[in-house]
């Protein structure tokens, strides 16, 4: 099985980027947040990956840290939580953030997750609220729970990665934190912010 990648991005994708190592193309499924925190078109990069085989598919997802790919096994072990469900739980919340809402039992922080009802939120706390203390943060400290009142940069980021200048990404993801407020996950501001720079 394919343990990792590196290689340069010559693709991306909504939820997707295409990696080509020794002019092999490997497309690899990603959280908005890790896409978003990819290198520019045509620069090198370097992924974890999980390689999962289906009847019907064999689909490679992609993970920046070895912590991202751990809290992605722990989702996955989750009852009803399949490979993309895990993706997109990863793209509401940045992996500490995550960490920090499992561990606390935030069952309405995570429901605020698009696609995450409650059930599946009490799943998550239930059967993760434990397993998800033991992972190793790679030295950062936990979250707070507070996010900054500036822009995230991974959402400036992920708007300039689309195309956008940075002055209209950084007002875009302003205007999208004020509404939607900053408690609220990573693609729910997003997607506001999309809103905002479509019109």
């Amino acid at each position: 099985m394919i343990a990792s990648l590196k290689g340069l991005v010559t693709e991306k994708n909504a939820s997707d980027a295409v990696v080509e190592v020794q002019g092999v193309g490997y497309r690899v499924n990603l959280s908005l947040l890790a896409l978003s925190k990819l290198p520019e078109l045509g620069a090198a990069t370097s992924l974890r990956i999980r390689t999962v085989v289906r009847e019907d598919a064999f689909d490679l997802f992609g993970f920046l840290s070895r912590t991202e790919e751990d809290l992605f096994l722990l989702l996955t072990s989750v009852s009803h939580v399949g490979p993309k469900m895990a993706l997109n739980v990863m793209s509401g919340l940045d992996v500490d953030e995550l960490i920090a809402a499992i561990a606390k039992g935030e069952v309405v922080r995570l429901t605020k997750i698009r696609g995450v009802g409650r059930k599946t939120a009490e799943r998550l706390v239930l059967e993760l609220k434990e397993k998800v203390k033991l992972l190793s943060l790679e030295g950062r400290p936990q979250p707070s729970g507070k996010r900054p009142s500036a822009p995230a940069s991974d959402l400036v980021s992920a708007l300039i990665n689309l195309g956008y200048k940075e002055a209209q990404a950084e007002a875009a993801a302003q205007t999208a934190t004020e509404r939607v407020g900053e408690e609220a996950g990573f693609e729910l501001q997003f997607r506001e912010a999309l809103k905002v720079l479509r019109g």
